[in-house]
């Protein structure tokens, strides 16, 4: 996978437009968490997410894939890829911390 630059990215709000503000995420074990909708883009046609927990128990956000499925519904899941999480984390950062 090739890194990512801030200029080919697209502020979107698909996830904010479907679900709010706050997104609620229940783990493998059914527990639900609350999430604050931060931040939406498109990058190398990949959607992407910032959430950050509700009720402050981390300081770092978390970055999750939106990808819709075959009915239309859009799903926030957890990036596998190392090499694909490292080049969306460091692009988020660039765009939130420009030098």
């Amino acid at each position: 996978m090739t890194e990512f630059s801030a200029d080919q990215v697209v502020w979107t709000s698909r996830v904010s437009d479907h679900f709010g503000p706050v997104v609620e995420l229940r783990d493998d074990a059914g527990a639900v968490s609350y999430y604050s909708v931060e931040k939406e883009f498109d990058v190398a046609g990949s959607s992407y997410a910032v959430l950050r927990q509700e009720d402050g128990s981390s300081e770092e956000p978390e970055i999750f894939k939106i990808v819709t499925t075959a009915d239309g519904t859009l799903e926030l899941i957890t990036i596998d890829d190392d090499e694909e999480w490292e080049n969306v984390s460091e692009l988020y950062d660039e765009l939130t911390f420009p030098e």
